[in-house]
């Protein structure tokens, strides 16, 4: 429990120096729009959004704050562990080691034995052809032949969608919804991004929903990023 001691200690830190910005910043984040009318989600889903929200924007500080009421409200660690994961692909080891370590404290400080269960499903004879066909059931049976054009797209269909997307531990849904907050988080992605609205929109992850998404993670990533989301949201509904 060390670690969270130092997180809370840290909070309290910003109360003392720091308490008018701190009032107004828990006052608009943890009441006012998580109680938003119409833009509400279950605490599960929340807590998913926001925890990939924050890898994507690099917010490593509040990451650590977030991540034990995430689990006091029942996030599963296998749910924490696969979202890290698959950030690999979005964002990048350099990245994403950081928040594995922190997570792994915290889970330890916390009692949870590591290594969690293995989640695997495919093996390298078939994580091509499991990739892909994951492509295809997110953005249409097009993507059967996606990975035949480049190495890179190769990679693509087998690494990110068929060592990750194919894993335990997370539906098919909730890993669109944190691709969505990696890069709706980082900026600069708004192709992908649109991309990845209409692939949350296939799976049944729709426009209110994704819309709902953007707020309970605005306080996280600022106004201009989720204004950014929210058109390409807007433009993969239409199309």
């Amino acid at each position: 429990m060390i670690n969270e001691k130092m997180e809370e200690t840290r909070m309290r830190n910003y109360h003392e120096t720091d308490p008018e910005f701190m009032k107004i910043a828990e006052h608009f984040t943890l009441e006012e729009v998580v109680k938003e009318s119409g833009q509400e989600l279950p605490e599960e889903t929340r807590y998913l959004a926001i925890l990939a929200t924050l890898l994507g924007c690099q917010g490593l500080e509040v990451y650590k704050d977030t991540l034990p009421k995430a689990l006091e409200e029942g996030l599963a660690p296998v749910m924490v562990k696969e979202m890290i994961y698959q950030a690999v692909d979005y964002l990048g080891l350099g990245r994403v080691m950081p928040f594995l370590s922190a997570a792994n404290d915290i889970l330890t400080a916390r009692g949870v034995r590591l290594p969690l269960p293995a989640q695997g499903t495919t093996t390298k004879e078939t994580r091509l052809e499991k990739g892909a066909e994951a492509q295809a059931e997110i953005f249409g049976e097009h993507m059967k032949e996606a990975w035949k054009a480049g190495h890179i797209n190769r990679w693509l269909a087998a690494n990110c969608f068929g060592d990750y997307y194919t894993r335990n531990g997370l539906d098919l849904q909730q890993r669109e919804l944190i691709t969505f907050c990696f890069l709706a988080a980082q900026g600069g992605c708004e192709p992908q991004l649109a991309a990845h609205a209409k692939g949350n929109i296939n799976l049944g992850n729709d426009k209110d929903f994704l819309i709902r998404v953007v707020s309970q993670c605005l306080p996280y990533i600022g106004y201009p990023r989720s204004l950014n989301a929210i058109n390409c949201i807007n433009k993969a509904a239409e199309s």
